[in-house]
């Protein structure tokens, strides 16, 4: 936290503007560090909290416009690319897009604090053609409650911020190795997880040549497309004889 304080300091709101972009269009950069670090310094009056909230509002809606402008150009395919590079790709694309079409414009204010939903939030309000005053203010409202949030728990807590990072600093490099280490280790077991289920999925599943030989040999088979209702929308082809039903109507 020292080390943050330092780095803000010196360099002034800029740093929050570059970082927080940075986190928001998707580079895998800590914010909220920052952000708590930027409200303690408000609370001890060498920075402005509404100038560094301002700056924060700007940084986040730059960057969330970026996404919104390719989910409307390029479809789906954008959340298929941000779900590829996610730690849980085979139900991301699924589970974001449940929670956009359940919640809407709504889910753009929470979106921020919800792990994996703040960065595909706004391509999907551009994949479902929001209106786009509708979505700057939802979007600005969610970035304002988001930054709000961390820079007041800094302000209100600048004393004791600096009191718990000086004892976490007493700790030398063994904390930092039991982060690394644990996050190592969640990474290994999400990833191990996925591999075992790709094993399992390869020998449950028929090739479409296969599919077409059983067709034509006229076998009694069940084709059920699962897709959500998006992908379907962006490709309405199915297998002849397919019907389409949502996957939570499956049982």
């Amino acid at each position: 936290m020292h080390t943050i304080y330092e780095f803000l300091l010196h360099h002034g709101y800029i740093v929050l503007l570059v970082w927080v972009f940075a986190e928001q269009i998707g580079l895998p950069v800590p914010t909220i560090p920052l952000l708590l670090a930027a409200g303690a310094i408000a609370g001890t009056g060498q920075m402005n909290f509404f100038t560094s909230l301002l700056f924060c509002l700007a940084a986040t809606l730059t960057a969330d416009s970026i996404w919104y402008q390719l989910g409307r150009r390029r479809g789906i395919r954008i959340l298929q690319l941000l779900c590829k590079i996610s730690l849980e790709p085979d139900s991301c694309v699924r589970r974001t897009e449940g929670v956009f079409a359940k919640q809407g414009a709504r889910s753009l204010l929470l979106a921020k604090f919800i792990p994996g939903l703040g960065t595909v939030a706004p391509p999907l309000a551009g994949i479902f053609h929001m209106r786009a005053w509708r979505f700057l203010l939802f979007d600005g409202l969610g970035a304002l409650l988001w930054a709000g949030s961390y820079l007041g728990l800094g302000f209100a807590f600048s004393g004791e911020l600096e009191r718990v990072a000086a004892r976490a600093s007493a700790f030398g490099g063994q904390l930092g190795i039991l982060i690394i280490g644990s996050l190592v280790g969640y990474i290994a077991y999400k990833y191990a997880a996925r591999q075992r289920f790709l094993r399992e999925l390869r020998i449950a599943r028929v090739t479409a040549e296969e599919l077409k030989q059983k067709l034509d040999a006229g076998e009694e088979i069940v084709i059920v497309d699962l897709r959500h209702s998006v992908d379907f929308e962006a490709d309405p082809q199915t297998i002849p004889g397919a019907f389409h039903m949502d996957a939570k109507e499956l049982e």
